[in-house]
C-alpha cells in the first residue's frame, strides 16, 4: 500500500498563495464538508495551486492516507478483540464484523489511492498536450475512473458501518471507535468525490 507524501514545504509568493487559497475556498464550497475540505487541503496549496485535477488528486490521496490509518487502527483493535474472545467477553459476530471492516476499509484505501494515481497521470498527460488542447476522451476516462473508485470506497465504508450495526458491535468500545472513525473518514471521501465531480471536461 502506498504511503502518502508529507505536505510540501515549498514557499509560495503571496500572490500565488492567495490565488490558491481563493481557489481552494471556492472549490470546497461545493462539497458537503467545506471547512474540513479547506483545512485538510490547505497545506498542499503549492501543489495544486489553481488546478482542478491536482486538487482532486490531492484530496483523494489525503483520503487514502486517512483510510490507511483507520485500517491500521482496526487491525490493532481486532487483535484486542480476539484476546477478549478467548475469555468469552465478545460474541463471534462482533469479531467477524470488525475483521470484515479491516478488509473493506483496506480496500477503500486502495481505491482512493488508485483514484489519486489516475488523476496524477491525467495531470501529467495534460501538461504534455496543453498546446494541442489535450485529449478530451482521455480526460473523461480518467475522471470517470476516479469517480468510480471513490464511489466504491464510500460503498465499502458503508458496508463496514452496516456490518457493525447488524452485529451490535457499534455498542462496544472498540466497535464505537471504528464506527466513529468510519463516519469521519467518509467526510474526506465525500469531499474528494465532489472535487472530482467538479473537474471540467
Amino acid at each position: 500500500m502506498e504511503t502518502a507524501a508529507s505536505p510540501p514545504s515549498a514557499i509560495e509568493s503571496p500572490a500565488t498563495a492567495s490565488a490558491a487559497e481563493t481557489f481552494l475556498r471556492d472549490r470546497c464550497a461545493t462539497t458537503l464538508y467545506p471547512t474540513l475540505c479547506y483545512d485538510s487541503l490547505l497545506p498542499y496549496s503549492d501543489t495544486f495551486q489553481t488546478s482542478y485535477v491536482r486538487l482532486a488528486g490531492v484530496a483523494a490521496n489525503v483520503t487514502g492516507t486517512r483510510l490507511c490509518a483507520l485500517t491500521a487502527r482496526i487491525k490493532d483493535l481486532v487483535g484486542n478483540v480476539s484476546v477478549s474472545d478467548a475469555g468469552g467477553d465478545r460474541r463471534p459476530s462482533e469479531t467477524a464484523a470488525m475483521r470484515d471492516c479491516e478488509n473493506t476499509i483496506s480496500d477503500a484505501a486502495d481505491l482512493a489511492k488508485r483514484s489519486s494515481a489516475e488523476l496524477s497521470r491525467l495531470d501529467s498527460a495534460d501538461e504534455t498536450t496543453t498546446e494541442a488542447g489535450g485529449s478530451s476522451s482521455q480526460r473523461r476516462l480518467a475522471v470517470s475512473n476516479a469517480k468510480t473508485w471513490l464511489s466504491a470506497a464510500m460503498t465499502n465504508e458503508g458496508t463496514c458501518a452496516d456490518g457493525l450495526e447488524e452485529a451490535g458491535a457499534e455498542e462496544t468500545p472498540a466497535g464505537k471507535e471504528v464506527n466513529d472513525g468510519v463516519s469521519g473518514v467518509k467526510q474526506y471521501t465525500s469531499n474528494a468525490l465532489a472535487l472530482v465531480n467538479g473537474i471540467p471536461l
